[in-house]
């Protein structure tokens, strides 16, 4: 995340904890069942719904997934599905203390969860492990420079600039960079929604 208790698109680490906390409860799920469901620790959950915790990008990440639903979406508000365009001071840009950034390239849309990202890993940088999504979920990579370390379910893959590789969202992933330069790779992640869940969506939606 950014530095401080603010994001780059000015939210407030109250604001997103408000939100985490109005997802969780539209999906009815306890603090203790939504810790368990993302591998998050209940007392970093509460902090983190209360404001009081900046999370790192792999635990917003896994926040997200235990709900069933992208970072994009907790940190942005739907627009109309019509023709938008992202001016580069207007995307969301969460960076991590381990030494990476992700940058989010999608609008979020109503009733579809969708995200295209660009994420920097510094020089040996590992962003760590991230659960997997539900069934049916799909993630494409593709790196634009450097080297990267993609491992699925506990098999490392190694990619260089120029390569794509695709995996299905159910496996558990993980990211590094284990080269002296930095690495610049861009993901779309499509998400299926998770069984019995009860998607809540932000409805409306507005311009950018």
């Amino acid at each position: 995340m950014s530095g401080g208790n603010t994001l780059s698109s000015g939210l407030s680490m109250a604001e997103l904890g408000a939100r985490i906390r109005g997802e969780r409860r539209a999906r009815s799920l306890s603090l203790e069942r939504f810790a368990e469901l993302s591998g998050v620790s209940q007392s970093m959950v509460s902090e983190v719904e209360r404001g009081a915790k900046t999370p790192s990008v792999l635990v917003l990440d896994r926040l997200a997934t235990a709900l069933g639903t992208s970072i994009a979406r907790l940190l942005d508000e739907p627009v109309r599905p019509d023709v938008v365009v992202l001016a580069g001071d207007r995307q969301q840009v969460v960076r991590d203390p381990a030494g990476w950034e992700r940058r989010i390239l999608s609008p979020v849309l109503p009733d579809i969860e969708f995200e295209f990202m660009r994420t920097t890993l510094e020089p040996g940088v590992d962003a760590g492990e991230f659960s997997p999504h539900a069934p049916g979920s799909h993630e494409y990579v593709a790196v634009e420079q450097g080297r990267l370390r993609l491992t699925i379910d506990g098999v490392p893959h190694r990619l260089e600039a120029g390569d794509a590789a695709y995996f299905p969202g159910n496996r558990r992933h993980a990211f590094a960079n284990d080269s002296v330069d930095a690495c610049v790779y861009y993901l779309a992640m499509a998400l299926a929604p998770a069984a019995g869940s009860q998607l809540h969506r932000m409805s409306g939606g507005h311009d950018v």
